[in-house]
């Protein structure tokens, strides 16, 4: 299943999320995951193991026109999901290399010197969201 059961709320969500991510800094799917509790349709279960992805089908379905920084969401190993070579890893690359985050010889990101540690307190109170795993 790679839609939650309230897609919209859920992907709208996300898209708020990642308009926080500042430039120069990295978050992942599953930190993102991690922000958002559980509606009364999904089972907490369900949740920890497939959100992950329905973040990355919620980047993937950001309407035109629409300015989310989704460049700034990469795997939780620190590298680019994209396969290696293909036009959408070299765009993610360029615009994140352009903010200043580096790769090392791996292609991974360092965590400890680009990872997003997330959104202050009082806009995880605001939006009723959970505070966000830590990266690495």
């Amino acid at each position: 299943m790679y839609n939650p059961p309230n897609a919209k709320s859920f992907f709208e969500t996300v898209w708020d999320i990642v308009l926080q991510i500042p430039s120069g800094k990295v978050s992942s799917y599953g930190q993102i995951a991690s922000m958002i509790p559980p509606d009364e349709y999904t089972e907490p279960t369900q949740m920890r193991s497939l959100a992950p992805r329905w973040v990355g089908t919620a980047l993937r379905k950001t309407p035109r026109g629409k300015s989310i920084p989704w460049h700034r969401v990469i795997n939780s190993q620190g590298t680019i999901s994209f396969p290696a070579g293909s036009p959408q890893a070299e765009q993610q690359r360029r615009l994140l290399e352009f903010e200043g985050i580096a790769f090392d010889k791996g292609g991974k990101v360092n965590f400890r010197l680009f990872a997003w540690e997330g959104p202050d307190h009082n806009y995880l109170l605001r939006k009723n969201l959970l505070p966000p795993k830590p990266l690495g």
